[in-house]
């Protein structure tokens, strides 16, 4: 009997539960798993090595590798083979706020910092809303999409 999958945290919840192509497909959906989407969220949006986004999610660098593998794999035979792709749950914990792991050992950003507007020419910058996504806030001034201050300054690094 195989070991029971560990517990990964997850910092992000996507806000759609589906991606499909514009043409109708009969071919079968492919499931992406939370933790899945989170390997690719670290690894690939936010380019951290494996080891630090493996430590992140509370996983070895070689289940995280095994992991990213899998995902990258669905995501591109859904694009080449013309298929849906359906965000599922899995065994995953979201840190939560002042519980559980102690001051400082939690992952993620944290309570405090700032969102900001991904239009480099806007500049515009609020405080952070615990409990409040900043992908799912609009910029006020110029109605583009907001993103955590550290994932904003790891894609200028790049």
């Amino acid at each position: 009997m195989p070991r029971r999958r560990k517990h990964r945290w997850i910092g992000f919840r996507p806000e759609v539960h589906q991606f499909r192509p514009v043409t109708k497909s009969n071919r079968p959906a492919l499931d992406l798993r939370a933790d899945e989407i989170e390997a690719i969220r670290l690894a690939d949006f936010l380019g951290l090595d494996q080891i630090s986004a493996a430590k992140q999610m509370g996983i070895s660098q070689s289940t995280f590798q095994r992991l990213i593998k899998e995902a990258r794999h669905k995501i591109a035979t859904a694009l080449i083979t013309v298929r849906k792709i359906n965000l599922k749950g899995g065994d995953e914990d979201m840190p939560r706020l002042n519980r559980g792991r102690g001051q400082g050992q939690a992952f993620g950003p944290g309570v405090g910092g700032y969102c900001v507007c991904t239009n480099p020419k806007c500049n515009y910058r609020q405080p952070h809303q615990p409990g409040q996504p900043c992908f799912q806030l609009k910029c006020p001034k110029c109605g583009s999409p907001m993103i955590r201050e550290e994932a904003a300054q790891v894609l200028e690094n790049k």
